[in-house]
């Protein structure tokens, strides 16, 4: 007797590509030629993204199947990492940060982040990183709605310093992805026209605020199409890996801290970006996988973090000689979160004097927790060299090509 047959399961719906609409360029650089001006004064093709508010969102069994573990692993993580006696969750937001961050190409180390986050002087990247860190926690702290108003907040936090012409505000002339800096023309990605970018970010918002999506599939795609949108001159990229956190902490996965998803997008960036490029073409498996196996990677890494820095924590329990309610203590719990110090943040942070801030250092400096890398009393930092070695060694693991 044979064996029934089983219906093979239906193909998933298929997801809308971009569609391109001809607009006119006339170029306004003064520094262009004759020549120049002539072979780019004619029309470029620019992308008119397909609105999504109300689609079905389908998906092939294999990708739901890696986007539903990785919903299972990122809530267990969220559990795991408030369960423990350090603040883990500032730990990981650093760490995303930085992570996002590199994968613009703008890298730094852990110590100069610190340096940066604390306001001294420090190298471009790590304030470009630090204000990122900054971006995040304001997400964070807008709440779990996708709104035009907390797209725009998260952009205006993200490059208020940098870049303060364009912080906040949607653009208002044509981008476009790689090729030439004159012209769109034969440009590896052209975004719509900027005239259209109000109307398609209310498509996307619609679309955020469903309820029907799966968790990860819904951060997949609503960071994809942002990408697509790409609705800001510059941050577009640091700021759409943002909403993959509001998504996240919408769906009630990562309630508790940061699940460093960019860290695992790391790995393997080509491959994000080729995923990218897929979902443009209507295929949106690729970056829903791409996002679903960085979740996934991320809570490896973050657990491994998580367990230096408990160790570490531990470490210091033998090596600190002070009562475990002293203001050398709270120092060191609060050193996880900001690994270099000044004298006047010990006094801000732990709301203590200024002769209280520097009894504490002087323990954890006598007690091998802290060390000065600089001489003198004004502006001398102090750094918790395992936090540091800590930090740095996550980066170099979420850097590691599969």
């Amino acid at each position: 007797m044979e064996a029934p047959t089983t219906a093979a399961e239906p193909p998933a719906a298929p997801w809308p590509a971009l569609s391109f609409e001809a607009r006119d360029w006339t170029p306004n650089n003064p520094h262009l030629d004759a020549f120049q001006r002539l072979r780019t004064t004619r029309p470029y093709q620019a992308a008119i993204p397909p609105a999504i508010g109300d689609l079905t969102v389908d998906t092939p069994p294999r990708v739901r199947a890696i986007a539903e573990q990785a919903t299972l692993d990122v809530a267990r993580f969220d559990q795991e990492m408030a369960a423990l006696p350090v603040p883990m969750p500032a730990v990981l937001l650093r760490t995303e940060s930085a992570s996002s961050s590199q994968i613009e190409h703008l890298t730094t180390n852990a110590r100069n982040l610190a340096l940066a986050a604390l306001g001294a002087p420090s190298r471009q990247n790590a304030e470009l990183v630090a204000a990122n860190v900054r971006a995040m926690t304001t997400a964070l702290a807008g709440g779990d709605e996708v709104t035009p108003e907390h797209i725009l907040s998260v952009h205006a936090t993200l490059l208020r310093e940098s870049e303060p012409d364009v912080a906040g505000r949607w653009r208002q002339e044509q981008v476009w992805v790689g090729s030439s800096a004159i012209s769109p023309h034969g440009a590896d990605f052209v975004p719509p026209h900027h005239e259209r970018v109000p109307a398609a970010v209310d498509d996307l918002v619609t679309f955020a605020a469903r309820g029907d999506v799966p968790a990860i599939v819904h951060a997949a795609v609503v960071h994809a199409q942002f990408e697509t949108i790409h609705p800001f001159t510059d941050g577009n990229g640091r700021t759409g890996r943002v909403l993959v956190h509001t998504l996240l902490r919408r769906h009630g996965l990562a309630l508790h801290t940061t699940v460093p998803v960019s860290a695992g997008l790391l790995r393997d960036p080509d491959a994000y970006f080729a995923a990218l490029g897929s979902y443009r073409l209507g295929d949106i498996g690729p970056i829903i996988e791409q996002v679903a196996d960085a979740a996934t990677a991320a809570t490896v890494n973050g657990r491994a973090l998580a367990a230096d820095i408990t160790t570490t924590r531990a470490r210091w329990h033998d090596m600190i000689h002070a009562r475990t309610d002293s203001t050398a203590w709270r120092l060191a719990d609060a050193l996880f979160a900001q690994p270099v110090v000044t004298a006047d943040f010990v006094t801000t942070t732990l709301g203590v004097s200024e002769r209280a801030a520097y009894n504490a250092i002087e323990v954890l400096e006598r007690d091998g927790v802290l060390r000065s890398p600089s001489t003198g009393r004004r502006s001398r930092v102090w750094q918790a060299d395992d936090v540091l070695v800590a930090m740095d060694e996550f980066a170099a693991r979420a850097g590691r090509r599969r």
